[in-house]
């Protein structure tokens, strides 16, 4: 496996085509997460914004241990809202009213990494991100098989989530006509990163876009792993994309490029902007912006 970097300024990278509409607006929701949210936010922001597609406010929530009770973004402000959260601490009722009636009316969210890991114990958020980082005996896995067959493990059999040591990988594009996926590479090599497995939630409404094969030479499971996947909510769309551990693992080109697709995907349910730069990784070498 080789290694390319490439020698642009990060979230510019993937700008292939101008964005010449008036910038949508994101909101990116951090705060707490057992991943390094600080650096991992400002990669994001940038990212969706350097191609002047999107307009990024965050809203943090207050630290761990402290009152919960005031944070209440007002989600029906922005076209999409990205999740880089986790904590299975609740977020006040009204708040989680407010993101389902958001999604539900037709608006997007984008769940990065360990975002999914979020809120075990909220119904429609598992509903909305189909699988999450839970155990067995939480619901479904849902994985795919050689002949790229959805397979479905029953609650209480087989893994629950986790994940190896981290490594680059190949992901695997499903759904090639997908405006998410349509036009890149069948197989590319994915920067070094956790490789999920073992993911469990209803599972209902999904349709995977792109798996990783979780090898057991690296702790894996021996199955193909759902990477990316699409859920649709009443109007809404809520994307999940469970790369992007760290700001090495960022700073993917091909992850740079369904995260951006991914964001207008969620936000207006097409993608009309992002083209596939040069530089996309192949199926034997990764591509990475210094």
């Amino acid at each position: 496996m080789l290694r390319r970097s490439v020698c642009f300024a990060l979230g510019l990278l993937v700008c292939c085509s101008a964005w010449g509409a008036e910038p949508m607006k994101a909101l990116l929701v951090d705060g707490r997460n057992n991943h390094d949210w600080k650096s991992t936010t400002p990669v994001l922001k940038a990212m969706l914004e350097g191609g002047g597609q999107f307009t990024v406010k965050v809203a943090t929530a207050p630290p761990k241990g402290q009152d919960l009770s005031g944070f209440q973004p007002n989600f029906s402000d922005y076209q999409v809202v990205v999740i880089n959260y986790n904590d299975k601490e609740l977020w006040p009722e009204a708040t989680r009213q407010a993101l389902v009636k958001y999604v539900e009316g037709g608006g997007g969210v984008l769940v990065v990494h360990a975002g999914n890991n979020a809120f075990e114990s909220w119904p429609e958020f598992n509903e909305m991100i189909g699988l999450g980082w839970r155990g067995n005996n939480f619901g479904d896995r849902v994985t795919v098989d050689d002949q790229g067959k959805v397979q479905r493990t029953p609650k209480g059999e087989g893994p629950g989530a986790g994940h190896g040591p981290q490594h680059a990988f190949q992901v695997v594009v499903r759904d090639a006509e997908h405006p998410i996926t349509k036009g890149l590479p069948q197989v590319w090599m994915h920067a070094k990163d956790e490789l999920y497995h073992g993911q469990r939630g209803p599972g209902a409404g999904m349709q995977i876009l792109a798996t990783a094969f979780s090898a057991a030479a690296n702790k894996g499971t021996g199955a193909h792993e759902p990477m990316i996947w699409v859920i649709e909510r009443g109007k809404g769309r809520v994307v999940t994309n469970v790369m992007g551990h760290s700001v090495e693992s960022m700073k993917c080109v091909g992850f740079q490029v369904t995260i951006r697709r991914g964001a207008e995907f969620a936000a207006t349910g097409k993608v009309t902007s992002i083209s596939i730069p040069a530089e996309f990784p192949t199926a034997e070498e990764t591509s990475s912006a210094k």
